[in-house]
């Protein structure tokens, strides 16, 4: 018995794992009376649960996805924008600690803590409730490629223009072929562009799916929703332990099953061209260039220090080694990204380059012709649980985000209970508007690309929070709009604006057919009249525009290098800039206040709650007993100097990264040709 290529047996797997979800999210409901019960499990979470808990939240299946989709795109270096996070581990090893030293609910409570800025506090809270719809939206979208391309349409169902569409894209793969061999005649020719503007349209496929894509994100949601609504985090922690368990299955099926499929081990060298065995970019390209990775690992580092759930997964843990612990969730991760990388390999052996119509679905259509009955159900199941463990972590962080830094600030002396109610309230409908986000979204390029940019003006101001005494709640205010506004708004919106779209200096053209000096893409007028003025879309690089006015000759610079180096450390550094310059304009805050925070900050964590309350007391007493830690007790920054832990756990997890690095070169030069 089958529904479309699902067999029962995969049915009933599925079926069984959201059995099991919802079941431990009733068990787990007890101890969910009290807000801190319900987003931080009581602050009780061990070295295990934080493991799986950074693990899970990290490991998503949006990541596997898109890179196996960049990878079958690009070769190996198209890995790198998930594969460089290997480099951000020996600073999660500081990270973790920070975000349970500073002993908050949400990352909306450091504003208050630290400024006495209750507007920053809302105004963060709802920032992020509208960012959550971008992250929850991706998950949604990565379930639906997945299983949209696991139950397909039989062809003897499809309808005449099902049919005409993968008929199409089929002779379209033909015609690309016969035109990278010899010259085609002018019928052909005409017949190759109609195809393309009809593939570019979105018009052909090479498979029909069975599931409605609104239903799967409400259905989804709504068994997400249940099993988070009822247990909170002590129930996203305790599935965890599953979901990990189903995760790592789900990134390994598809490795031995695919080297079988195309014959091997040594098929790689024969099958997958040479350049994309290079994780550097033999070809030339410098889009993944060393100075590319660092400004792409500056902006990751930057916008991780601004998610809303750091302080839901760092503050949940007992002590502060339990916090540090969970970086080890975060290496097992860099080994699945290695994995996924090799599966967008196989895919090219596989399909062969360009043989998929949407790259988006390549994990879901190896699946679909690799596995059988039972493997595909607990494929599914692998990709239902990545994505249900992040989508759990980050509708916590925002509910806690809602229910304190909003609902508390119009109506202080709610109860807990009612908290509680509120805080599921908003789950469910931070979840809908994550369902509504997805059906928008587009490519998982430019999905990733918001992803890694969207967070960056409140990570900057968190750091620099973290890090410096001077910095103003004025100038976290500048920086978070003059920055939301340059990186986000700007960027996002100019495309639809006339003046600057059809600006023909704004819509120059690149060497690169197609590309924009500072639009993604640029197009004639009227695609049969080449003399028509030109539109810019896509992304408008108000970075590249800017830096351009200030003297830099970005036409000479390739579209990788204004695309990715130049924008991304733009992004990077601009809210640096703001946040220093303000701040030194503007009146210096609270004494008092300030030392008390920094004071805190260096407290180490009890390892009782006897401890932890006679530490803060003191500390509270005496704000300045650990400013001899300080690297520059002159100064206004708050480096401290490393202790034994910290070293030592800094050489470990750099060394580790370093081994990871080689093991990803190690097999793909045994991959390459001799």
């Amino acid at each position: 018995m089958t529904i479309g290529s699902l067999n029962i047996i995969d049915l009933a797997i599925i079926v069984a794992y959201l059995a099991a979800v919802v079941y431990i999210g009733k068990r787990a409901a007890k101890g969910t009376k009290s807000e801190d019960g319900f987003f931080l499990a009581g602050r009780k979470l061990g070295k295990l649960y934080q493991f799986f808990l950074n693990f899970g939240n990290a490991t998503e299946p949006q990541g596997a996805v898109s890179t196996a989709s960049f990878v079958y795109q690009q070769g190996a270096p198209g890995s790198w924008l998930s594969f460089q996070t290997v480099f951000m581990n020996p600073y999660f090893w500081f990270m973790n600690v920070w975000f349970r030293r500073v002993r908050l609910t949400t990352l909306a409570d450091l504003f208050e803590d630290r400024f006495a800025s209750r507007g920053l506090s809302m105004f963060y809270a709802l920032f992020q409730i509208l960012v959550a719809c971008v992250f929850l939206g991706f998950g949604n979208v990565t379930a639906y490629k997945i299983a949209s391309s696991l139950v397909v349409k039989p062809e003897a169902a499809w309808t005449g223009d099902e049919r005409a569409a993968v008929e199409g894209y089929r002779e379209l793969k033909v015609l690309e072929k016969q035109n990278s061999t010899a010259a085609l005649v002018d019928g052909e020719k005409a017949r190759l562009e109609l195809l393309r503007e009809r593939n570019a349209r979105g018009e052909l496929h090479s498979y029909i799916t069975l599931l409605n894509e609104a239903a799967f994100y409400i259905v989804f949601g709504i068994v997400v929703g249940t099993y988070i609504v009822m247990g909170g985090m002590s129930a996203a922690a305790v599935n965890e332990g599953l979901q990990s368990v189903l995760i790592i299955v789900f990134s390994l099926l598809l490795i031995p099953t695919g080297l079988h499929a195309i014959g091997g081990w040594s098929a790689l060298a024969k099958k997958v061209p040479t350049r994309m065995l290079d994780l550097f970019g033999a070809s030339g390209s410098d889009q993944y260039s060393v100075v590319a990775l660092g400004a792409i690992l500056l902006v990751s580092i930057v916008q991780n220090a601004g998610l809303s759930h750091n302080m839901g997964i760092c503050g949940s843990a007992k002590n502060e080694f339990a916090a540090r612990s969970g970086v080890s969730g975060n290496y097992l991760k860099r080994l699945m990204i290695i994995m996924w990388a090799f599966a967008g390999l196989i895919a090219i052996a596989l399909f062969g380059v360009g043989g998929l119509s949407d790259p988006d679905a390549t994990w879901g259509a190896m699946s679909n012709k690799l596995l059988g009955p039972g493997l595909i159900g607990l494929m599914l199941a692998g990709v239902l649980a990545g994505t249900m463990s992040t989508l759990a972590a980050k509708a916590l962080a925002i509910s806690s985000l809602f229910v304190r830094n909003v609902y508390r600030q119009i109506w202080p002396d709610i109860t807990q209970e009612r908290g509680v109610f509120f805080a599921r309230c908003t789950i469910i409908a931070v979840l809908m508007l994550g369902t509504i986000s997805a059906l928008l979204m587009g490519s998982f390029y430019s999905i990733v690309n918001l992803v890694l940019t969207v967070n960056i003006p409140f990570g900057a101001a968190v750091l620099l929070t973290f890090w410096w005494r001077r910095v103003t709640a004025p100038a976290v205010w500048s920086c978070v709009l003059l920055s939301t506004l340059t990186i986000i708004v700007v960027p996002k919106v100019a495309q639809y604006i006339p003046a600057l779209a059809q600006n023909q200096s704004l819509a120059a053209m690149s060497t690169k057919p197609g590309t924009g000096v500072y639009f993604d893409s640029v197009v004639h007028q009227s695609e049969k009249d080449l003399t028509t003025p030109l539109i810019g879309s896509g992304r408008f690089n108000l970075e590249a525009w800017t830096l351009g006015h200030l003297g830099l000759d970005v036409r000479a610079l390739s579209p990788n290098q204004r695309g990715i180096t130049l924008q991304f450390f733009f992004d990077g550094l601009f809210p640096f800039a703001v946040l220093i310059i303000v701040s030194l304009l503007t009146k210096h805050p609270d004494l008092v206040r300030v030392a008390v925070f920094y004071g805190k900050m260096k407290t180490p964590v009890g390892d009782t709650p006897e401890l932890e309350a006679a530490g803060m007391a003191e500390s509270r007493r005496n704000p300045a007993r650990f400013d001899h830690t300080k690297l520059l007790p002159w100064s206004s920054w708050e480096f401290c100097k490393w202790d034994r832990v910290d070293t030592i756990g800094f050489i470990i997890c750099s060394a580790l990264s370093g081994v990871i690095v080689l093991v990803f070169l190690g097999l793909l030069r045994l991959a390459a040709p001799a």
